[in-house]
């Protein structure tokens, strides 16, 4: 089929073997790659109610059609697995370069089951798939892995001298269950713990290279469609927006709106937001605009800290979502020890946004006396020794490695954690953006804000923030276009810029599938349908989709706002309407 290769490998990591099989254009029409085709092999190959850390839980890395073509947004891979965080349907996202050499390997996707007895690192290309002892990189740190392993495959294989690589830290390795997997240094699979999931692998990283090239059903339309969007977009405010300032834009936004998640969740407004804000980077730092390839838009910030006891640090970054952890949850006062804190996340291979809201969590437990272990807001050094102490699982962080559910059921704070699923939210607060709230409850790995991105809309106001009544109707369109999104597996940012009719002839040309926008929805809630029977079968009841009884109970001091059990019930009740469910949530037999 047109913009597929038709192939997965499939890696047996106990046995350190391989093979490879077909895929049929029936089952890549249905699914349309990425998600889609992972969420296939999950059901396929995962035995129900498998412990997420044993070796037949398999862990798939896909890309989509559109990897390793001229679309741009396109230089994405997804990650799939069962969560150890969760316990139910794992996907994560990350750009950078790698994906295009995960398309010039050849496959489709990549799923790893067993696990080898001793570290390995793999290697896949067109010409075959190699194990390598990985004794002398266990230990390392994500910078260190990926420059390893680089450096090997310069000097071993110079007819495809350059590679892609993803690696674990010392958090994969010790299994933390939000470790994630990195590549191009500060790049993410962030959220909801593949990195454990590889570490249990003893997979250390996996590099890929090679020479193939996809075939497109109309080459001449893709090139002519990607010139008209980068020519269009040239003017287009959101684009200049992100170009200028990045993700931490979104600090003044948030608190503008009093939603900015500050003190643990307790407050919508940091009286220092202008110490961690879009404005404090780019006058603390020296900032370059930085892009993933196949982008214009160059969201990233590479920042290199002036002055002070971090002057020379260089991170691409931080993004907000971290910015709202560390600068928000934990009050970290300056964008340059918000700085650090993400790049010894990304050093450990842990992510930001649960390390945050687990640091800010600890913070909690110690002032309340739950906990022996001296620690408060704005404690930088002792918020990084409990990072490190989660990474390698020494005393309390032991606790917290295990995820938010089991450190509140273990000091008794049940009542206080935030999180859906076991998985801690964005810096969205749901009091304000109710919309944000439905999304948070219903989303398939646990409170996300990237399903649909429902702030954008709420807070553009192209729906009422605080509109209850047929909201679910516009989320669920909303979620079927990014659903579509991530089987192309296309960045986020081009949400604006590719709205249905972009789609349809994006997936025309390089696939040649004529798909108007009734069915391409209906390609993309099937996608969402077998998710959901997924999480059904590894035990998923109503009461999952539930958002934690703080956001019901206490209101948000600046604003008085608070999001009703009587509201979520409605757009939960809705939602399921909209998508075809019963009143349970579960959708009809596939």
């Amino acid at each position: 089929m047109h913009g597929f290769f038709n192939m997965i490998v499939k890696v047996n990591a106990s046995e350190r073997s391989s093979d490879t099989h077909t895929i049929s254009d029936e089952l890549l029409e249905k699914t349309l790659g990425g998600k889609g085709l992972a969420t296939h092999l999950l059901l396929e190959g995962n035995p129900p109610g498998v412990d997420p850390l044993a070796p037949e839980n398999h862990l798939v890395l896909a890309i989509g059609p559109t990897a390793g073509t001229p679309i741009w947004g396109s230089c994405r891979h997804g990650i799939y697995t069962k969560s150890p965080q969760t316990g139910f349907y794992s996907e994560s996202y990350s750009g950078g370069s790698v994906t295009e050499y995960m398309a010039a390997a050849g496959y489709d996707a990549v799923a790893i089951d067993g696990a080898s007895a001793d570290p390995v690192w793999i290697e896949i290309s067109d010409e075959g798939v190699w194990f390598h002892d990985a004794k002398d990189l266990w230990g390392l740190d994500t910078y260190a892995t990926e420059a390893r392993i680089k450096s090997w495959i310069k000097d071993n294989r110079p007819r495809t001298s350059q590679c892609g690589v993803v690696v674990i830290g010392p958090a994969g390795e010790h299994l933390v269950s939000f470790a994630v997997v990195e590549n191009d240094r500060w790049r993410s699979a962030g959220r909801t713990g593949a990195g454990a999931v590889m570490g249990s692998k003893k997979i250390k990283g996996i590099a890929f290279r090679g020479n193939r090239k996809k075939e497109l059903a109309d080459p001449v339309l893709v090139k002519e469609f990607a010139r008209a969007v980068s020519s269009s977009a040239k003017d287009d405010p959101g684009v200049k927006n992100y170009k200028s300032f990045g993700t931490p834009m979104l600090v003044d936004i948030m608190n503008g709106v009093g939603g900015f998640p500050t003190r643990y969740w307790q407050k919508g407004r940091a009286e220092h937001k202008d110490r961690i804000n879009a404005t404090a980077l780019h006058e603390r730092c020296s900032v370059q605009a930085h892009a993933c390839r196949k982008c214009f838009i160059a969201c990233g910030r590479m920042a290199t800290v002036k002055e002070g006891r971090h002057k020379g640090l260089k991170i691409e970054g931080p993004e907000y979502e971290t910015i709202y952890a560390f600068g928000g949850l934990c009050e970290v006062d300056g964008i340059e020890e918000v700085a650090y804190l993400n790049d010894l996340c990304d050093r450990l291979g842990l992510d930001t946004m649960s390390g945050g809201n687990l640091a800010a969590f600890a913070i909690e437990a110690s002032r309340q006396g739950k906990i022996d272990y001296p620690l408060d807001y704005g404690q930088v050094d002792r918020i990084a020794q409990l990072l490190e102490d989660m990474a390698y699982r020494r005393d309390i962080g032991d606790t917290l490695a295990r995820g938010m559910k089991h450190a509140a059921a273990a000091w008794g704070m049940e009542d206080q954690a935030i999180h859906v699923k076991g998985l801690e939210p964005a810096g969205y607060d749901p009091r304000v953006l109710k919309g944000m709230g439905l999304a948070y409850a219903s989303s398939d790995r646990g409170a996300c804000h990237l399903r649909a991105t429902f702030y954008k809309p709420e807070l553009s106001k192209m729906i009422d923030p605080d509109r209850i009544e047929g909201k679910a109707a516009m989320f669920a369109e909303w979620e079927d276009r990014l659903t579509l999104f991530d089987t192309l597996i296309l960045c986020r940012f081009y949400r604006d810029l590719y709205q249905w009719g972009e789609l349809s002839l994006i997936v025309r040309a390089i696939t040649g599938m004529n798909l108007d926008t009734a069915r391409m929805r209906a390609l993309a809630a099937g996608v969402t349908d077998e998710t959901r029977r997924f999480n059904l079968r590894e035990g998923l009841t109503p009461e999952d989709d539930r958002l934690p009884k703080r956001f019901h109970e206490e209101a948000l001091p600046e604003t008085g706002k608070s999001i009703s059990r009587d509201d979520m019930d409605t757009l939960l009740r809705e939602y399921y309407r909209a998508r075809g469910w019963d009143e349970e949530g579960r959708p009809p037999a596939g």
